[in-house]
Order: C-alpha cells, then sequence, then structure tokens
C-alpha cells in the first residue's frame, strides 16, 4: 500500500509540472502573438500616415505633411519611402542638406530604391554638383528603364549646362527603349530650339503631340517653334484651339501671339479687331506692346483714326523709345507729310539701337521724297545692322530695278 501512494503521489506532481510548463508556452506563444499584432497594426498606421502626408505634400501643405510623416517614421522608421517624402519636404523647404541625408537614409534601407536615388539627383543638381547628379540620375534609370522622368531630368540637367551634345546623346540612346514617349521628343525639341533649328524643332513637338494629343505644354512649345520658323498659319491654326478650351479664353498672351499671326498672313483687320479687345480692356492700358501693334495694323489699312490714336498713347508710354516715334512717322506719310515723316524717323533711328526697322522705314520715306541714292545707302546700313533682314533685301531690289516702293517697313502692302 505504501508503494500505490508513492506511485500516486509521483503521478500528480508529474501531472502538476505538465500543467505548469503547459501554462508556461502558452503564454509565450500569447506574448509573441500580441507582440507581432501590434508590429502589424502600427506598420498599417505608419502606412495610413503616410498617405495622409502625401496628399498633405501634394496640396502643398508642407507644414502638415511633415508632422504627419515624422508620426509615420515615429510608428515604423524602416520604410524608404517615408524618408524619400521627407527628404521632398525638406527639399521644397530648400533645406538641402537635410534633404540629401534623408534620401541617403532611404538608401541605407534599400538601396535599389529607384525614387531615393532619383532625388538624390535633383539635390545634387540644385547644389552644382552635375558629377554626382548624373550618377543618381544614371542609378536611377538603370534601376527603371522604362521611367522617362529619369531620363529627361538628366538630358535638362546636360542642357543647363550647355552640354547640348551630351543630351542629345542621352536622349537617343534612350529612345529606343522609350519611343513612344512625347516628354524624349518634346525635350529633343528644347534641344534644337537652343540650335536655332526652328523647322527641326517643330517636327519634333509635332511627333510630341502626336503621342500625346492635347498637352498643352508641347502644344505651347510647337506654337512657339512654328513661330520662329515664320510657319505663322500653322501656328495660327494651334493658337485658335488652345482660344477654344474655357480655360485660355482670357489669355492675353495666346491672343496677342494670333494677332501676330493675322498680321504675317496679311488679315490686318482680323488682328485689328483682336489688338483693340486687348488695348481697350483695364490690363491693356499699360500694353504697350499690343498698342505699338495696333498702330501697325493701323498703318497698313490706312486707318489714319486709329493710328493717330495709337501714337498719341505710345509716345506718352514710352517717350525714351523709338515706336512712338515710328508710328508718327507712319501717320504723317499717310498725311502726304514727308517732311514731317523723315522728322519724326530720323529721331525713330536715333533711339533704335539694333533694330533696323526705322532704318528700312526710312528707306521708303527717302524714297517718296525722290532722294533714291539715300534710299539705296540707309538700306545698306539697315543690312550692316541686321544682316538677314529680309525687309531691308526685298526693298534695295525694287530700287535696283526700278520699282516704287510702297507699303509697310514690315514688308506689308
Amino acid at each position: 500500500m505504501a508503494t500505490s501512494m508513492l506511485a500516486r503521489t509521483v503521478l500528480g506532481l508529474s501531472t502538476a509540472a505538465m500543467v505548469v510548463l503547459a501554462g508556461c508556452g502558452q503564454g509565450q506563444y500569447t506574448k509573441e502573438g500580441k507582440t507581432a499584432a501590434v508590429e502589424k497594426m502600427a506598420m498599417l498606421k505608419s502606412g495610413t500616415e503616410w498617405q495622409m502626408a502625401h496628399q498633405q505634400f501634394l496640396a502643398g501643405d508642407l507644414t502638415k505633411a511633415l508632422k504627419t510623416v515624422d508620426r509615420s517614421i515615429a510608428l515604423n522608421g524602416k520604410v524608404p519611402k517615408s524618408r524619400v517624402l521627407r527628404g521632398r519636404i525638406m527639399l521644397e523647404r530648400s533645406r538641402l542638406e537635410e534633404a540629401r541625408n534623408e534620401m541617403l537614409t532611404a538608401l541605407e534601407l534599400d538601396p535599389n530604391f529607384v525614387d531615393a536615388h532619383y532625388y538624390l539627383g535633383v539635390i545634387y543638381e540644385r547644389v552644382n554638383q552635375p558629377a554626382d547628379a548624373m550618377a543618381s540620375y544614371k542609378k536611377a534609370m538603370e534601376l527603371d528603364s522604362a521611367n522617362a522622368q529619369y531620363v529627361v531630368a538628366a538630358a535638362e540637367m546636360l542642357i543647363s549646362k550647355e552640354d547640348l551634345a551630351g543630351a542629345e546623346t542621352l536622349l537617343n540612346e534612350r529612345k529606343q527603349f522609350l519611343q513612344y514617349n512625347p516628354a524624349i521628343r518634346q525635350t529633343m525639341g528644347h534641344i534644337a530650339t537652343l540650335r536655332n533649328d526652328h523647322a527641326q524643332a517643330a517636327q519634333l513637338f509635332e511627333e510630341a503631340l502626336l503621342l500625346a494629343p492635347g498637352d498643352q505644354a508641347i502644344t505651347e512649345d510647337l506654337i512657339q517653334s512654328y513661330l520662329l520658323a515664320r510657319q505663322f498659319a500653322d501656328a495660327e491654326s494651334h493658337i485658335g484651339k488652345l482660344l477654344d478650351k474655357k480655360e485660355n479664353a482670357d489669355r492675353r498672351d495666346l491672343k496677342y501671339m494670333r494677332a501676330r499671326c493675322l498680321m504675317a498672313l496679311n488679315r490686318p483687320v482680323e488682328a485689328r479687331e483682336i489688338l483693340q479687345q486687348l488695348t481697350s480692356a483695364k490690363e491693356g492700358a499699360a500694353d504697350l506692346r499690343a498698342w505699338v501693334d495696333l498702330g501697325n495694323v493701323a498703318a497698313i489699312l490706312r486707318d489714319k483714326a486709329t493710328l493717330r490714336q495709337t501714337m498719341q498713347r505710345v509716345q506718352a508710354m514710352a517717350p525714351d523709345k523709338s515706336d512712338g516715334f515710328m508710328l508718327r512717322a507712319m501717320y504723317c506719310r499717310l498725311d502726304n507729310r514727308p517732311d514731317d515723316a523723315l522728322n519724326a524717323i530720323n529721331q525713330a533711328v536715333a533711339r533704335a539701337g539694333n533694330d533696323a526697322t526705322p532704318l528700312v522705314f526710312k528707306s521708303i520715306v527717302l524714297q517718296d521724297l525722290g532722294r533714291s541714292a539715300e534710299a539705296r545707302a540707309t538700306l545698306a546700313q539697315a543690312r550692316q545692322v541686321d544682316p538677314n533682314n529680309v525687309q531691308a533685301m526685298a526693298l534695295l531690289q525694287q530700287i535696283e530695278s526700278g520699282r516704287t516702293i510702297t507699303g509697310h517697313p514690315d514688308g506689308e502692302q
């Protein structure tokens, strides 16, 4: 019986020990589970805070974005995109050293985090470290070869350093991977513009617009290239399309460019209507450029009343510039007072600097007075000031052929 009692005692102790051990294991498992759950919840909260911070950043509220992203980092400091966002906020605030440190921290967390390389390149470019910037941009390109943003950023940096050949080489190398990306062709168009190859620039912007129909920035680049290439009909057509959009309806710059195109296309009546709208508006009271062009159109149309009005307004606005005296000379010529016209144009020439237009008009007035030799000499002087002046060459040919000079110094008849 003693032995039986001993066996029951040992059995009871063993069972109790097992219960205790089992309880310890379950507690440890529960603790680990709770820790994992807490970490998971922190990660979820961190992600939510990042999303909120990103929205605040895009909305331009940098103060709120910084506070929110700091909460995201406090909840989970091992997420590279949070560091990049914080760095972008610092970059917007021009705190470049802090921005750089955030990007480097992001790369410590993930050496292949492409946005960190890209924005590090932006920072290096801002502090005039082009070699480091290019290295960062190239790394971003290696990591994401399908993203044109990185290629364009590198090319634009080279353009800013006047390395047009380097930028063109880079774009051509990447063009095969991004053949349907409009930004590549648009940037190549900018290079052509800087080289004064405006026909080539127009072609590249046309290709870019085919890839991104309706893109406002590309359309405006294309218009500028058309104007520089003297393709006024194409420019006027695209300007009209932009003005048809509600958001562009009040843009004075587009209306002004359209008027210039209409003048070049020998449609002065339409140009006058636009310029009268521009000068009659509140903003037009001090718009010297619009008043001068209205005067030029009035001279072409022989509209003496409007020409007199613009002459007086321009001379009052800019008494030391040549424009008012040019308009006075045109008015006097229309009023059959060639001597007064010559006096006015001489004052315009004295104030014109490198502008050959007053000299061209002076030759017309001299021809009116029957002083052909002086007119010829004046045109030669105009060509010295501007060797590529088309009007001077055309008028010189008229004199040489014995024809009477008529019309306006810009070539309109």
